[in-house]
């Protein structure tokens, strides 16, 4: 089924909705989930927490991309429950170290005052990307926004893994000096 057509059956609070969401993306969205989380049973707890809020949130929104929506839904849920889960212990799901990695090049927003300067760090960041190549941007999103392994990476690129791992290794270098070259200390 088309995505506008899934978009539809929402609008309309047709419970058939959900069921075409789960057939469509289920996969995708475990993935993302699982990619954060590393935890099977937690990452379907997400999933279907996806399928809740994408009914409760469709409408008023309108997306015009379902994937990316119910991704970002997905991505945001995994990320909240991961908190929860580690706020007594660290793990090391595929989330953490993606951002390990990013740590070198990305400030940390501890105050106050740093923390209003998030809207023009991801700004930033957005300007840097779309300076990049497409390959590059992808492999970044795919492993920073998505937190895909590096062999998944490899495999969905159709790349060696070397060379995943020397294409983040030179946008982070790339986005350590644009975020410095910008203002932003690092």
């Amino acid at each position: 089924m088309e995505d506008k057509q899934i978009i539809d059956l929402f609008l309309n609070r047709d419970e058939n909705a959900v069921r075409q969401t789960e057939l469509k993306y289920s996969g995708y969205l475990l993935t993302i989930a699982l990619n954060i989380l590393g935890n099977r049973e937690d990452s379907g707890e997400c999933v279907n927490d996806t399928y809740f809020k994408a009914w409760n949130s469709i409408p008023p929104h309108l997306p015009e991309r379902l994937r990316y929506y119910l991704g970002k839904i997905t991505r945001e849920l995994s990320i909240d429950r991961l908190r929860k889960k580690l706020s007594a212990k660290r793990g090391g799901t595929e989330y953490e170290l993606s951002l390990d990695e990013l740590e070198e090049c990305v400030p940390q927003n501890g105050t106050p005052e740093e923390s209003a300067e998030i809207s023009l760090l991801a700004e930033t960041i957005g300007v840097y990307l779309r300076d990049c190549s497409g390959e590059m941007r992808n492999v970044f999103m795919l492993r920073y926004y998505f937190c895909d392994s590096i062999k998944a990476i490899s495999d969905v690129c159709g790349m060696s893994e070397s060379k995943v791992k020397s294409m983040l290794y030179r946008a982070r270098e790339g986005l350590r000096k644009h975020l410095e070259k910008e203002g932003f200390s690092v």
